[in-house]
């Protein structure tokens, strides 16, 4: 009898070629509570999925630095759909009562979700450059070479403003008044301003967790908590084409 597809040689399994039992055994608490399990592969989950929004970023400044739109748009669809995912996993931490999350909060200190890397590179690859956040951050030679690298190299934003300047449009009032002419440029902001909504609206769904969980409590890494959020939520990758809105 024939072997069907996949059973030759049997050295590759699901949870061997997942890692499986590695990624189970990155979930210590430093407490017994309940919930901390949960607050400790929620977080997980933000970073792994920050790790593939990240890569297809490259992606797609890589496409539109090609003149390669149609892919570039395919990557950034995939951006905009897992930022959507982001957004609506906050309504599972919001399952941990704030009595809940106070039980081993104390113990995070100085931990702070400010000192994400990877959300800081999400911004800078972007195009939301804000040298200032380096020296406020305390993390390894690696991770900090990896921001610099960040600032250093074309950002989305930067890619999109040069492929305006191959193609000869002077404005992109001029893109959004004449979409005949510049169709796949048009859908290209589209495209981009979907990926800059959906990171504003994780921003202002994230502040109201953590006013649902800790109030006015400063953060756990000195911050003033949601006031400090809060003074975030105005940010944008793509300004301009929110300004572009005002003059059509």
């Amino acid at each position: 009898m024939s072997r069907r597809f996949g059973e030759e040689g049997r050295e590759l399994s699901y949870g061997t070629y997942l890692k499986v039992p590695e990624l189970l055994s990155l979930q210590r608490g430093l407490s017994q509570e309940h919930d901390e399990l949960l607050f400790i592969v929620a977080h997980q989950v933000y970073e792994l999925w920050f790790k593939v929004i990240l890569f297809e970023l490259e992606a797609a400044r890589d496409r539109i630095a090609a003149d390669d739109v149609f892919f570039a748009r395919h990557h950034l669809r995939r951006v905009n759909v897992i930022e959507r995912l982001l957004v609506e996993q906050i309504e599972v931490l919001e399952t941990m009562s704030p009595q809940d999350f106070l039980a081993f909060r104390s113990k995070l200190a100085p931990a702070s979700g400010f000192q994400s890397v990877q959300f800081r590179e999400i911004e800078f690859l972007s195009g939301l450059k804000e040298p200032k956040y380096i020296a406020r951050l305390e993390v390894s030679d690696e991770e900090m070479g990896r921001l610099r690298k960040r600032l250093e190299e074309p950002s989305v934003d930067d890619a999109f403003q040069a492929l305006v300047k191959r193609r000869g449009s002077p404005s992109l009032l001029e893109i959004f008044r004449d979409r005949e002419r510049y169709g796949d440029l048009f859908d290209l902001c589209e495209a981009l301003l979907d990926h800059d909504e959906a990171f504003a609206h994780w921003r202002a769904r994230h502040v109201l967790m953590v006013e649902r969980q800790i109030g006015s409590k400063t953060g756990t890494g000195g911050s003033s908590g949601a006031q400090y959020l809060r003074g975030t939520l105005g940010k944008r990758f793509f300004p301009e084409l929110w300004d572009v809105r005002s003059q059509l």
